[in-house]
């Protein structure tokens, strides 16, 4: 039999960035042979023992990954605290985009790199950032954040690939990461069979050390046997430096050895001048004797 009704709060969707309140009012029965109450199901509202409803929830998570707002802009539109936020909107995104089953279809660039997040000398600072550059390399799209994965070494991007799927992992072309060989190692004790594994590629802008290969030193030679030849004026052009050896820099030889017999040629004048004419006075202003 009915017993009483109770009003539930519940955070709402926020009217002009004003923290709105959603009033439930929640029946409550009694069974009159063993005295058990229970309460009107809401679960079509919110979750059990939540703050928020599921609107709010949404919106809170909407607001983070598509409008780009802080936990702190959310929570003072919701008008609660900021860990009632931060845990509803971790709960749905894991819910709802990590867990996703479609999540990882289609990947096959990986890019791997490492970031500190903690500034303190306590505690792990670094974490794992594995992104999905595929959309770049197709032209549809910016590359989208897989997962961030607490530490930096060839386990913890081992331990992750082995969680994901054999398929995912076969996908997978190109693994684009920094010098460090863990990256790699990882990337190819994963996959079925063995195997090189993906291609790593290393960031733009970055040279190999050492000597060229003798297929990219030919490539090389032969490219550049047909371009016009500058001469330098230099005398010593073969033994100077690589600087030095181009025509900029064997002018700019020149022109510093000019400036200098220039300066050397003012110097021995004035000296002449001075010693041939006497020293002549510099009249100085009197001092004004005081009232």
């Amino acid at each position: 039999m009915p017993r009483d009704t109770v009003v539930r709060r519940l955070a709402h969707v926020p009217l002009g960035w004003r923290p709105t309140i959603l009033r439930l009012r929640v029946r409550r029965y009694r069974w009159t042979g063993c005295g058990h109450v229970w309460r009107q199901d809401t679960s079509s509202a919110a979750t059990a023992r939540a703050k928020l409803s599921r609107h709010a929830v949404w919106w809170a998570l909407k607001s983070v990954v598509l409008d780009r707002l802080s936990i702190a802009r959310v929570a003072a539109g919701l008008g609660t605290s900021w860990h009632t936020v931060n845990d509803a909107v971790l709960a749905a995104g894991r819910a709802l985009l990590i867990n996703g089953p479609t999540r990882l279809d289609w990947v096959r660039v990986l890019g791997v790199d490492e970031h500190c997040w903690r500034h303190t000398r306590r505690g792990d600072k670094f974490v794992t950032v594995i992104i999905d550059p595929t959309p770049v390399r197709d032209g549809t799209g910016p590359a989208r954040l897989l997962d961030m994965v607490e530490g930096r070494s060839k386990q913890v991007f081992k331990t992750w690939l082995e969680a994901q799927t054999v398929e995912f992992r076969d996908g997978i072309e190109v693994v684009a990461m920094d010098g460090f060989t863990g990256f790699k190692t990882a990337a190819a004790e994963t996959r079925r069979g063995g195997g090189d594994g993906p291609v790593p590629r290393r960031r733009a802008g970055r040279r190999r050390a050492g000597p060229l290969p003798a297929s990219e030193s030919s490539r090389t030679r032969a490219d550049t046997a047909g371009a016009p030849v500058t001469r330098s004026t230099a005398s010593a052009a073969c033994s100077a430096p690589a600087s030095s050896c181009s025509p900029t820099g064997a002018m700019a030889t020149i022109d510093r050895g000019v400036r200098r017999r220039a300066a050397r040629e003012v110097e021995a004048t004035g000296a002449s001048t001075s010693a041939s004419s006497p020293p002549t006075a510099t009249p100085t202003a009197r001092p004004r004797k005081p009232n």
